[in-house]
C-alpha cells in the first residue's frame, strides 16, 4: 500500500498517480477513447470549416473575421480541455488514514474523522470516493469521460470554460454553415463555394452541422447546469443524493470567485489562469466533521 502523509493541498499542478509527484492521469480506457474522440471532433471542425465553409467564399473580410473569431474559440476550448484532463481535480492522498500520518498532520486524538476503507484515506467533509480515479475527490461533482477525468474542487473553472467555449463554438459553426449555404444560392456562386465536388462538400458539411447541433445542445445544457450548481454551492452528486447536510455556504458573487478568481476579470473567461481552489490554502480542520 502506498503511504502519502502529505495533506492534499499540497499537490499542486499535475500528478500521476502512484509513483510520480508532476502529472496527473488518469489511466481509464474509456475516459482516454472519449477524450480522444473530442479531440478528433474539434479538429474535423476546424477542417471543415476551413476548407469547406470558409476558404471558397466570396466575401473575404467576412472569412477573414469568422475564421480568427473561430480558431480562437477552438484554442480556448482545447487549452480548457486540456486543464481540465490533467488537472488534479483535488484528490486527496491514499493511505493517509494511519497513527503515524495523523501525528504528522498534528491532528488531536479528541477530534472524529470520517475514513475512507476504500482509499484507505482522512476523508474531508463534501469530499467523495470515484472508483474510476480510485481516489477520493474534493467536493467532487461527477467523472467525466470526454475529460478522462473527475470534476471536482481544482478543475472545475477548467470543465465549466470548455462547456462553455464547445457551446459558443457550435453556434458560431451553425450559424457559418447557415450563411455559407444561403450566400452560395443567393449569389448563383455555387460553382466557386466547393473546394470539392458537390456530393463530398454536402456530406462533410451535413456531418459538421449535425456535430455542431448534438454537441452545442448538450455543452450549452451542461454549463448551465453546471453554472446553476456553482452559484448554490452544491455539487452534482450532491443534488442526485437530495443532501441536505448543513455546512456554511456563502454568497453566490464569493461561489463564483472561488471557482473562476477572486477578482472579477477577463481571468474568470480564460483557461490559461489558474483559478483559486488550485491554489487553495487549507487547515486540518476540513477533514473534521
Amino acid at each position: 500500500m502506498i503511504v502519502d502523509c502529505q495533506p492534499f493541498w499540497l499537490h499542486f499542478g499535475f500528478v500521476w498517480p502512484p509513483s510520480f509527484n508532476f502529472f496527473w492521469f488518469v489511466k481509464d480506457g474509456c475516459g482516454i477513447v472519449c477524450a480522444t474522440f473530442t479531440w478528433i471532433l474539434i479538429i474535423y471542425a476546424q477542417f471543415v470549416v476551413i476548407t469547406v465553409l470558409l476558404h471558397p467564399s466570396p466575401y473575404t473580410n467576412h472569412a477573414l473575421f469568422n475564421g480568427v473569431l473561430f480558431e480562437i474559440l477552438s484554442t480556448l476550448a482545447m487549452v480548457s480541455h486540456f486543464r481540465a484532463m490533467f488537472s488534479d481535480p483535488g484528490a486527496v492522498p491514499r493511505g493517509n488514514a494511519t497513527p503515524e500520518c495523523m501525528e504528522k498532520m498534528n491532528f488531536k486524538t479528541d477530534k472524529i474523522l470520517y475514513k475512507c476503507p476504500k482509499c484507505v484515506s482522512i476523508k474531508p467533509e463534501r469530499a467523495h470516493h470515484c472508483s474510476i480515479c480510485q481516489r477520493c475527490i474534493e467536493k467532487m461533482d461527477h467523472h467525466c469521460p470526454w475529460v478522462n477525468n473527475c470534476v471536482g474542487e481544482r478543475n472545475l473553472k477548467y470543465f465549466v470554460l470548455f462547456t462553455f467555449y464547445i457551446c459558443l463554438m457550435s453556434c458560431h459553426v451553425i450559424y457559418m454553415s447557415g450563411f455559407h449555404f444561403f450566400s452560395c444560392i443567393s449569389t448563383r456562386l455555387s460553382g466557386s463555394c466547393f473546394n470539392f465536388t458537390p456530393a463530398i462538400t454536402s456530406f462533410l458539411m451535413m456531418m459538421l452541422f449535425v456535430e455542431s447541433l448534438l454537441f452545442g445542445l448538450f455543452t450549452c445544457i451542461m454549463c448551465i447546469s453546471q453554472m446553476s450548481a456553482i452559484l448554490n454551492d452544491e455539487t452534482g452528486i450532491e443534488q442526485l443524493k437530495r443532501d441536505k447536510t448543513k455546512y456554511c455556504r456563502t454568497s453566490r458573487v464569493k461561489n463564483l470567485k472561488r471557482v473562476f478568481g477572486s477578482k472579477i476579470s477577463f481571468a474568470w473567461i480564460s483557461p490559461f489562469h489558474t483559478s483559486n481552489a488550485t491554489e487553495i490554502s487549507l487547515d486540518n480542520n476540513m477533514y473534521i466533521i
